[in-house]
């Protein structure tokens, strides 16, 4: 017998001692797609590190990004009508878990009443917004995680006072159209008396409602401004951040990197950690646990981060003990 028909009858035989074919492999684990509503263009490096930092805690878990899981990311920023759009080609994709950015990506989901689970990543009560029954029960298809935490507005008030002790008023500066800003802002303003300083809600809708704010607040050296987390207020942020070097107003923002690119100083959650965190709980739900069984997670680690430059500018002085306080220092 020939050497090649000898090789040929012993795998022939191999096959069919282990009951199959002899060039099959073992069964690979089910490719999952998961789509994100990002409500950042493209172009934007804040809504790219979102998206890495995602991606990120994603591997961590197991997931890597073009082998095991697609992800499908629709990016930008647009009204209801767009938002509904990018949501439902989301959806005809063929997506398994859709990660909702922000409060209005969040409601559109809950609208769209589709059966696909929600992870979301939002600033308003969940609860009170409709998004899920109980924190520790969300009881749908949603659950996520909130930045909501209404005592912040009082350390931001605090922390402002601390390098600006002249400021007697302070404008929270917010998107009118998210219930998180509105509810911050209005929890803000119930604070103001305990810090000698009056406060009032400047809800935005477009750059000229920004100018007009920020230019009315410049004329007197007695004004302050908080700016809270939103995706509509971050694509606004280098107008925001050049009005208040311009007017001399001293800021505070809540996303950190408002203060890389320029602002005055930051306090509030670390968003990268979020999208990490986000992933975790995409990871459950492909592993068979359901959204309405895992609790909404309230923000547990906030971040401040002060920029010398901009207060040497402003001419304001940041205390030591704030500085040893401070998780980063620009110089």
């Amino acid at each position: 017998m020939r050497r090649r028909q000898f090789l040929a009858l012993v795998g022939a035989a191999t096959a069919i001692w282990s009951g199959r074919p002899f060039a099959a492999t073992a069964p690979q684990p089910e490719r999952k797609r998961v789509g994100v509503l990002m409500l950042y263009p493209d172009s934007d490096p804040q809504g790219q590190m979102r998206a890495a930092a995602f991606r990120d805690g994603l591997r961590k878990v197991g997931w890597i990004a073009g082998r095991n899981i697609d992800v499908e990311i629709a990016w930008g920023i647009g009204d209801a009508k767009w938002l509904r759009s990018a949501a439902t080609q989301l959806l005809s994709s063929g997506v398994d878990v859709i990660v909702a950015n922000g409060d209005a990506s969040a409601q559109v989901m809950k609208q769209l009443k589709s059966s696909v689970p929600v992870v979301f990543i939002a600033g308003a009560d969940p609860i009170a917004g409709g998004l899920v029954e109980s924190l520790a029960h969300p009881g749908g298809d949603l659950t996520g995680f909130s930045v909501l935490e209404p005592s912040v507005g009082a350390k931001q008030l605090e922390l402002l006072k601390e390098v600006a002790p002249r400021i007697t008023h302070v404008a929270v500066l917010f998107n009118a159209d998210s219930p998180g800003n509105r509810q911050l802002a209005a929890a803000t303003v119930d604070v103001g008396p305990r810090f000698g300083v009056q406060v009032v809600s400047a809800p935005m809708r477009t750059a000229g409602d920004i100018e007009t704010a920020m230019a009315q607040w410049g004329r007197d050296l007695d004004h302050g401004v908080i700016v809270p987390p939103d995706p509509s207020i971050a694509s606004h942020r280098k107008l925001i951040i050049e009005l208040a070097a311009r007017h001399r107003l001293p800021v505070i923002y809540a996303l950190r990197f408002m203060t890389v690119e320029g602002g005055l100083m930051s306090y509030g959650v670390d968003i990268l950690e979020l999208f990490r965190q986000t992933a975790g709980y995409v990871d459950r739900i492909f592993k068979g646990e359901k959204p309405a069984d895992l609790p909404v997670q309230l923000p547990t680690k906030f971040e401040l981060a002060i920029n010398m430059q901009t207060a040497k500018a402003l001419g304001v002085t940041v205390p030591d003990k704030l500085l040893a306080l401070a998780d980063e220092v620009i110089e």
